[in-house]
């Protein structure tokens, strides 16, 4: 009986597969072509002699300039910052119970979220027209000196964004499982704890990257509060083109800082939906003064 060698079993195996990758020639013929266009375009707005390059250069950081950012980020910040509260607040009231709450918050939000944000604007600054005076008898101030531009400013993009922002958080905070509430009611956690320790926690993972949007879209909503010459970026950069007739290096002037605080604003969205990301299932509390960490499965598993 004839045996077959080792050296005959590898002189028949078969060659290894050569794998070769499929080739995209259209992929790389369409981006052939969109980096031809967006070079064009960028040849065409470079060698545009219409364009007072050097206006550009001498402007760009000018004090006034730097004073027009200070307003547009302060705007952006205390507008969030109150925004997010009064978001939380009228998303509490809408979960609520009480028919009263849900329905002041329903009007809130029609209201806000059904008229444009520059009407809301150049209403607030003009309420002296209506309330000449804030306050009752002796204790009231002339409306003229509370409302300047930027209070009024302030004022309608902090309300505007409270009702954008009600319905993040009502979004984030019923996405947390209702089992949650259950469990945490368990162990003896009262419904404003609960919400507090347990539930908004859970629901950041929901909240902030929307919310991460809306500072972004803040940021360049401010733009509109040149209508009442609050003194922002984008309203310094105006007045400077239309005394100077160079109105267009303006506007490239003020888009070049606009890029540059989103694209900040961008990375630290993307730092904080990955803080966020980790540790989901783990809720941290505070009991006593002392910080414990325990995974509420375990304490659903405890009640049933």
């Amino acid at each position: 009986m004839a045996t077959t060698t080792p050296a005959a079993r590898t002189s028949t195996a078969p060659a290894p597969i050569k794998a070769v990758p499929i080739r995209h020639y259209g992929q790389w013929a369409s981006a052939a072509v969109v980096l031809l266009l967006a070079g064009g375009l960028l040849y065409s707005v470079a060698a545009n002699d219409n364009i007072q390059w050097s206006v550009v250069g001498d402007y760009m950081f000018r004090p006034e300039i730097f004073h027009g950012i200070g307003i547009t980020l302060a705007l952006t910040v205390l507008s969030m910052v109150l925004g997010v509260i009064g978001g939380v607040l009228l998303a509490v009231m809408r979960l609520s119970g009480n028919p009263v709450l849900r329905a002041v918050s329903g009007g809130y939000l029609w209201i806000f979220r059904g008229t444009p944000v520059l009407v809301q604007i150049v209403i607030w600054f003009n309420l002296a027209l209506v309330f000449p005076r804030l306050g009752v008898g002796s204790f009231s101030v002339d409306t003229n000196h509370v409302i300047s531009p930027f209070g009024a400013a302030l004022l309608a993009l902090a309300l505007n964004e409270a009702a954008y922002m009600a319905e993040i958080v009502r979004g984030g905070i019923l996405s947390v499982d209702q089992g949650q509430t259950e469990a945490a009611h368990a162990l003896g956690y009262s419904g404003a704890k609960t919400m507090r320790l347990i539930v908004l926690p859970q629901a950041m993972r929901v909240i902030v990257p929307p919310t991460g949007n809306e500072v972004v879209t803040m940021l360049k909503t401010t733009a509109l509060v040149y209508a009442i010459g609050a003194a922002d970026l984008f309203t310094e950069a105006y007045n400077f083109g239309s005394k100077n007739f160079t109105l267009f290096e303006m506007y490239l002037v003020a888009s070049f800082w606009y890029l540059v605080m989103t694209t900040v604003l961008s990375t630290l969205q993307s730092r904080l939906e990955k803080k966020y990301a980790k540790g989901s299932h783990a809720v941290t509390t505070r009991t006593g003064g002392i910080t414990r960490l325990f995974f509420l499965r375990n304490a659903q598993g405890g009640v049933a």
